[in-house]
């Protein structure tokens, strides 16, 4: 124990498990705490001031003591119940002595050896009742404990920047327990305990870059667990009876508890962000890019991961474009003049911004483009000032930091930075000077004055080249349509329009104190400012800086009207969907009621179209953009709509709507969480989330009045889609009794589109406009008015406190969900499309379906570079979104196929996907897959000839065929042997009359004109026809007799192909080829092919040369002349399970992929869990 704590190294620690021999004679410990099964002691004379002479001595004891001889204060002993326990009295002495305990902790002060304590309680104390006897609680506790020094010291290691041995060590454990592929990274792993049923299985738990593997050795039993990241269903941090803190993993069959880990909140990112880069990578890769330093997964490092997550969140929280790089996070303070101090919180500086964010939600939050960026200075370093910096923007503001850690690299790399947007913007520069400053957007004396119609239009953003074409072909709208197109007021016009005044004066006084640029300090005042509506004369503006499409304005001019010269007049399938969509935006709004704003509309739309291709146009984003258009400049419309689209809405248009999908199962849990009473009427919330989708598309101005609607995307583009959750919240919570009372799902889409269609905004200046997208008219009874400032107001009072940080890991969570929820829509699809054309049993067809996804994205584990990721595409009719190539259907073959010949199995299953390529693209979807095994597992014995027949003619077999040259000796495929075979009792059998009669059978057949599909076969052909079937019987129990029957069918074909020859070149009939043939076999010396031991004779016999021109064969031929032999009838017809060749692939699987060779898994009581 001694060598486990150092003095002054501070902190607890874990010891390895060693054995303490408590005893009576001299008692140096006193009991802090104790459990069931632990002890937490204290050293006499540390902490109990001195104590008496016992505790005085043992102090002085240890304060002489040289320091490795020192022991520390505090210690954590295991004991286990059943062994002789000792007695406490008050003072907690132990008085039973002579009983071993181990200890497992130490630590130098109460506070940390507390934290060990607490760690042991959460998660062994209830475990350890499980267990039938002592030695396997003291073999449980010790290999755990032994496990988190080895995580300890790995984790202190990485942290030091080292080469940790430890990591190495894992590695090859790794490698050498799961046999994968070196491109199958690790990434890290994690000492901790998997649950199976009531008792825990402690091993180690690896985390690859395409797989969760779990191992174990307990108790003499040994347990591999294999979870591929694209099964994963569910990742979620739960509780069982015995654990308070847990990670489930749920499968499409299993779920699996993993707990006990030394850091589980760490653990558990990681592997949110495994799952969540795999699952996108494979699953989403049509919307899905993946940051630069993921690109190559086998670069991928833990660190890597964690700065994606961090990155992420940057993003999400600023609502910055997916590009953006997050470089410095440090902790600061900024100095905040309406509150008169330094408000403390974090700087973050990236490509092109430098933001703060305070330590308090909602505080004050500063977003700075680094474009508006004046100059970035270190000013003297005092004690009232430690390490400050100084940030100048172009309008005449500044930002002061201070305690800035590393500050001399923080401003240098800032002015590196800077340096790099200046040289690539010399536009801005040049114009801000031009025009001396006057734009509102960088100026804080110039803004949202009378007559500056064109602060923000596309004078101030077009650069001097604007193109000719540009001026005259395409004349974009200079004004808002709501400027242009004036609505007749109401009768209270006069006290709405004193209403906007007074929003008005508000605003200028909050422009006045925080800034009136999109450097702005954003603080709670703003939020109310906001939710009680934006004054119609500033939305639009107001709406360009939340978003920051201002800086993408500014910083491309020219970028529009040069998007729209290229764009229009080009035809493809967005371009129609636009068209179509047109007049079905806004129809109620004169703005849209003429050519002037359809216009705008048809070029705002097809130019982003044209500009993403990959969302190109989504249904919704009309509706969107015409409501952009009444309150911004075109240009300015263009750039919100992509603001919307690419930052403040990733993901949601496009043509399966993950994104919104993702939020609508976010909004789920959200329900369940604050609004529990409905979620518990209202079982299947999937109805509810149905009903809210267009809430989240159309940010509810699909199913909301106008002159309302547009709050809600007031307070969307300040604060994100928090906002539209905790309005859907609002909405709901407003109509919970009725909805609670509803009888049925309809009955609860007219309460809540009733509801929405008379949320009103009593203090609009606009006229009602009524709402053609409402779902029901309320004819039959009267619906109480909502104000939508009450209900925003409510939104933000009941639901606002959930932070960005919240709901981007409920994302990540339900994103697994939504993506694997498509997964099984193809799935159901598929097998819908297929089991009514097969036999096999449709849960076989599931599993085989499962087998045939994993092979394709098992080479997209490993092949990170190959177009197999690319040949995925969601968008693609079901049946065609997964397909395999001549590798991966070969690799399949061999695992389920029936008809394994050996070696000659490859080049059969080559054959089969030549045959089954009709298209020639190189790929076979699964329905061909599935067709095929089905007949070799079901078909009757015609059609499975029929499909051998036909893998041995082209387009199957090819010239080049790298096994033609014939497996079988000249003396077996003699064609001058009689048909006479031995039987084991002595008798014969003469098939010449069977011939006969099948060639006449044949010859009447052709007379009647049926139709033959299948082409004849050819001599070379046959011979491989023949080799196939030598290597299908191999090893079969009828070995022999299946031998001895195709050594006679085969040379009765070979002679019917013969007599063809022969007739062909004669041109006589049937009858007369049948007696000539008759003639020659009894005239021949008669020779058995076969004696008992299956061999041939070696009588000299000279096969006959036959001319490959001419020698051909029939499949109604060979098919007959199989069923002359009942062995043969009897190999094709037997009945085959596919089942346990299904069970069999699952396990091995992996291991062909890996190795190369199918094998099973040596050790008798290794378990390999793909699940």
């Amino acid at each position: 124990m001694r060598a486990g704590w150092r003095p002054g190294g501070g902190g607890a620690m874990w010891l390895r498990p060693e054995e303490v021999l408590l005893k009576n004679a001299l008692k140096l410990w006193v009991t802090q705490k104790s459990s069931g099964y632990f002890v937490l002691q204290r050293r006499r004379g540390h902490g109990d001031g001195g104590g008496r002479f016992t505790g005085r001595l043992v102090g002085a004891l240890d304060a002489v003591l040289d320091s490795n001889a020192r022991v520390a204060p505090f210690r954590i002993l295991l004991q286990v119940p059943g062994s002789p326990v000792y007695s406490a009295i008050a003072c907690g002495e132990l008085l039973n002595g002579s009983e071993v305990y181990w200890a497992v902790a130490t630590g130098a002060t109460l506070e940390e050896i507390n934290q060990h304590w607490e760690w042991l309680e959460q998660n062994l104390l209830h475990t350890l009742s499980v267990f039938d006897n002592k030695e396997d609680i003291v073999s449980f506790v010790k290999g755990k404990v032994k496990a988190l020094i080895a995580e300890e010291n790995s984790s202190k290691l990485a942290e030091q920047e080292e080469d940790p041995e430890k990591f190495r060590e894992a590695l090859v454990k790794f490698e050498a327990r799961f046999n994968f592929p070196e491109a199958e990274k690790l990434i890290t792993y994690y000492s901790c305990c998997c649950w199976k049923g009531k008792v825990p299985r402690p091993g180690w738990l690896y985390l690859s870059i395409n797989h969760l593997c779990f191992y174990s050795f307990f108790l003499g039993k040994e347990l591999k667990l294999l979870i591929p990241w694209v099964d994963v269903q569910k990742l979620e941090r739960t509780s069982n009876v015995f654990m308070t803190d847990t990670i489930r993993i749920t499968t499409s069959t299993k779920e699996r508890d993993f707990s006990m880990f030394l850091n589980i909140d760490e653990a558990f990112r990681i592997m949110e962000q495994l799952a969540d880069i795999t699952l996108r990578r494979l699953l989403d890769n049509e919307i899905f890019e993946m940051d630069p330093s993921l690109q190559d997964p086998t670069q991928i490092t833990k660190r890597d991961l964690e700065a994606r997550a961090q990155n992420e969140f940057f993003r999400a929280f600023f609502r910055l474009p997916g590009k953006e790089k997050l470089h410095e996070v440090a902790d600061c303070s900024l100095w905040t003049p309406f509150s008169r101090c330094h408000t403390v919180g974090k700087l973050y500086t990236s490509d092109n911004y430098v933001c703060f964010a305070s330590k308090e939600s909602g505080c004050c939050n500063v977003l700075i483009p680094l474009r508006e960026v004046a100059s970035v200075e270190k000013m003297e370093d005092t004690s009232l000032l430690p390490n400050p910096i100084i940030i100048s923007i172009r309008s005449k503001m500044a930002f002061q930091f201070i305690e800035l850690k590393d500050r001399d690299s923080l401003v240098e790399n800032l002015l590196l930075r800077l340096k790099q947007v200046n040289a690539s913007n010399p536009v801005h520069h040049n114009c801000l000077e031009k025009k001396e400053m006057t734009s509102h957007v960088f100026h804080s004396t110039s803004v949202f004055s009378d007559g500056e119609s064109q602060d923000l239009g596309i004078e101030g953003s077009q650069s001097e080249d604007k193109s000719e074409a540009e001026k005259n072909s395409h004349l974009l709208n200079a004004e808002a349509l709501r400027s242009v197109f004036h609505q007749s007021g109401a009768e209270s016009l006069d006290f709405k329009m004193s209403r906007e005044q007074i929003k008005e004066r508000l605003w200028n006084d909050h422009f006045a104190e925080y800034g009136r640029t999109v450097c702005m300090f954003r603080t709670e005042k703003i939020r109310k400012l906001v939710a009680m509506g934006i004054p119609e004369s500033l939305r639009g503006k107001l709406w360009l800086l939340f978003s920051d499409a201002v800086t993408d304005l500014a910083s491309h001019p020219g970028y529009y009207g040069n998007l729209v010269q290229v764009s229009m007049g080009k035809c493809c399938m967005a371009t129609e969907e636009i068209e179509r969509d047109l007049h079905r935006s806004l129809p109620e709004h004169p703005a849209f009621q003429n050519e002037t704003g359809i216009a705008a509309l048809r070029r705002v739309l097809t130019a982003y179209a044209h500009r993403n291709p990959k969302i190109g146009y989504c249904q919704s984003m009309n509706i969107l953009t015409s409501v952009l258009l009444l309150y911004a400049k075109e240009e300015e419309a263009f750039w919100l709509l992509v603001a919307v689209c690419e930052r403040m809405l990733p993901d949601y248009f496009n043509h399966r709507v993950i994104g919104a999908q993702v939020d609508q199962s976010v909004f789920e849990e959200l329900i369940k969480e604050r609004l529990p009473e409905l979620a518990e009427h209202m079982k299947d919330l999937s109805t509810l989330a149905s009903i809210s989708l267009s809430w989240f598309l159309t940010l509810f101005l699909s199913i909301m009045p106008l002159e309302s609607a547009v709050n809600v995307v007031d307070c969307f583009f300040y604060d994100g889609i928090k906002a539209i959750f905790q309005l859907g919240l609002a909405i709901l919570e407003a109509n919970a009794v009725e909805l609670c009372n509803s009888k049925d799902d309809g009955h609860a889409l007219m309460i809540l589109s009733r509801f929405l269609d008379h949320v009103k905004n009593e203090e609009s200046p606009l006229p009602p406009i009524g709402n053609h997208h409402a779902f029901f008219s309320d004819d039959q009874e009267p619906c109480p008015v909502t104000e939508i400032a009450d209900i925003i107001r409510d939104s933000y009072e009941k639901f606002g406190d959930h932070t960005v940080e919240q709901i981007e890991h409920m994302r990540y969570k339900h994103r697994i969900r939504v993506l694997q929820s498509h997964e099984d829509t193809t799935k159901q699809n598929v097998l819908r499309v297929v089991i009514p054309d097969v036999s096999i049993l449709p849960e076989d067809l599931e599993e085989l379906y499962d087998l045939f996804k994993r092979e394709h994205l098992m080479s997209c584990y490993w092949q990170w570079m190959s177009p197999v990721i690319q040949r995925h595409d969601p968008n693609r009719p079901y049946a065609e979104q997964y397909r395999i190539d001549p590798q991966q259907f070969t690799n399949l073959y061999k695992l389920v196929s029936p008809w394994t010949c050996g070696e000659h199995t490859e080049v059969l299953a080559e054959r089969t996907f030549r045959l089954l390529d009709e298209n020639m693209d190189h790929l076979i979807e699964f329905k061909g897959f599935a067709s095929c095994l089905d007949v070799m597992y079901n078909g009757e014995m015609n059609e499975k000839i029929n499909l051998l027949y036909r893998l041995h003619i082209p387009p199957a077999l090819t010239e080049n065929e790298r096994d033609s040259q014939s497996p079988l000796k000249n003396p077996l495929l003699s064609t001058s042997r009689p048909l006479v075979l031995e039987k084991t009792n002595g008798d014969t059998v003469d098939y010449q009359k069977q011939l006969k009669q099948m060639l006449k059978d044949l010859a009447k057949e052709k007379d009647a004109k049926i139709e033959k599909t299948v082409p004849k076969m050819k001599q070379r052909e046959f011979i491989q026809f023949c080799k196939t079937l030598y290597s299908m019987f191999h090893e079969d129990p009828e070995e022999n007799c299946l031998y001895q029957a195709i050594a006679t069918v085969t040379t009765l074909l070979l002679q019917i192909g013969e007599v063809g020859q022969r007739t062909s070149s004669l041109g006589s009939g049937s009858d007369e080829f049948t007696e000539d043939l008759q003639s020659e076999a009894s005239a021949a010396e008669q020779d058995t092919v076969f004696t008992n031991t299956v061999k041939t004779t070696h009588k000299e016999t000279q096969s006959l040369p036959v001319t490959e021109e001419k020698w051909i064969i029939s499949f109604e031929q060979i098919l007959a002349s199989l069923l002359t032999e009942q062995s043969l009838v009897n190999f094709f017809e037997k009945p085959l399970e596919l089942k346990p060749r299904l069970e069999n692939a699952k396990l091995n699987q992996y291991s062909l992929k890996t190795n190369g060779i199918n094998y099973q898994l040596p050790a008798e009581h290794t378990k390999l869990n793909t699940q």
